[in-house]
């Protein structure tokens, strides 16, 4: 029985443990384990029938993971919803999981996938969706990683870059997604912070502490979502904002610039304006530009097209926008804001409706089904 032939069983005990009623993601995680198992056992200890093997051992590895995943949500639900003020006193854990695994024997991107889904608690349709990248491929990707892993010592703790990337990705994912990892994301970075001290650690932690300030604006009591320029400013957490903000300026001092740094800058600039008309757009565009410097990122080109319509006018922000692909999460809702801004209802209605059908979450479909339906009621007046 060599791992050929163990791999060839793989998509029947696939559906074996789907059937049962594991969802595919968690079911080839239990699998990737069972055969990770199987061909560590001695020649003397292989089973007589493989397939029931795999299917026994991936079936309980499968309820092991699901027992695991609901004692740390229900560890979660005890906490407090709001981070605490003030450093961390200390280093729990959970911080150290984040940095054995960002292993040196991975890549970034693979250590980043596979700390979202052992320690962070993201499923593998998140983690793909915060990559861009189809559910199979991070699926495989993450596989790949636990593979790598397997036969490693975690003796030697990756590096802050890869933790810090970690705990973003997990920070958004609480702030907008389905699961409220939020305040555990500032909670960690504030115990990073306490223990290192480096300018993009910083960075992260106001940009995190602004972001979380606007929490309770973000959506209105039937929970329908609240974009930035229509939100009550006088819900904003000012004592979070001040933080961020004195977090902030003191690693922009350093003068030693980071992505983190950037983006908290721009929050800054949001936080800073007392009403939405009153933002400092064009400081805004010129910290995207420092920003696409850096990381070379299209969602960020995204962001700053937005920043340039409201900053020169739509038609600049569409032309911006019309040098990224079309395929990008959020672009045809950007358009159709423009578009609308532009004094074209017709057009900025039909994109409406189309990214509506492309919105990443319930409240963000009902959001921009609303704005189509308005402007087309508009449009028959």
């Amino acid at each position: 029985m060599d791992e050929a032939q163990l791999r060839s069983l793989t998509p029947s005990v696939l559906g074996i443990l789907v059937r049962r009623g594991a969802d595919f993601a968690a079911a080839e995680d239990a699998v990737q384990d069972a055969l990770v198992e199987a061909v560590r056992l001695r020649p003397a200890d292989r089973p007589r029938d493989p397939k029931g093997w795999l299917v026994t051992v991936a079936w309980r590895k499968f309820l092991d993971a699901t027992r695991a995943d609901a004692a740390r949500r229900r560890r979660e639900d005890r906490a407090d919803e709001e981070p605490p003020p003030g450093p961390a006193p200390a280093v729990d854990d959970t911080l150290q999981l984040y940095f054995l695994c960002a292993h040196p024997s991975l890549t970034s991107s693979s250590a980043v996938a596979l700390t979202l889904r052992a320690v962070g608690g993201l499923t593998t349709r998140q983690i793909a969706h915060a990559y861009l990248v189809p559910e199979a491929t991070m699926a495989q990707r993450i596989s790949r990683a636990k593979r790598t892993v397997s036969g490693v010592r975690f003796d030697q703790p990756g590096d802050v870059a890869t933790v810090l990337r970690v705990l973003y990705l997990v920070f958004n994912e609480g702030y907008s997604g389905d699961v409220d990892l939020a305040a555990e994301a500032i909670r960690l970075t504030r115990q990073l912070a306490a223990v290192i001290d480096h300018p993009e650690v910083a960075g992260l932690l106001a940009l995190m502490l602004l972001h979380h300030a606007r929490r309770a604006s973000r959506t209105a009591p039937d929970g329908s979502l609240v974009p930035l320029a229509e939100q009550d400013r006088g819900r904003w957490d000012t004592g979070a904002i001040a933080e961020g903000v004195r977090i902030l300026q003191a690693a922009l001092a350093r003068d030693r610039l980071g992505e983190f740094q950037a983006q908290a800058a721009v929050a800054a600039l949001h936080a800073d304006a007392p009403t939405a008309e009153e933002t400092d757009w064009v400081q805004i565009v010129e910290w995207y530009d420092e920003l696409a410097r850096l990381t070379d990122s299209p969602v960020v080109r995204l962001n700053r097209a937005v920043a340039v319509g409201e900053a020169d006018g739509p038609r600049a922000g569409l032309a911006a926008l019309a040098a990224l692909d079309d395929s990008l999460p959020r672009h045809t809702a950007v358009a159709a804001y423009l578009h609308e801004r532009d004094g074209d209802g017709e057009t900025a209605a039909r994109l409406y409706a189309d990214a509506a059908r492309k919105a990443p979450n319930l409240a963000e479909r009902d959001y921009l089904t609303r704005q189509a339906a308005r402007l087309n009621a508009e449009g028959q007046r």
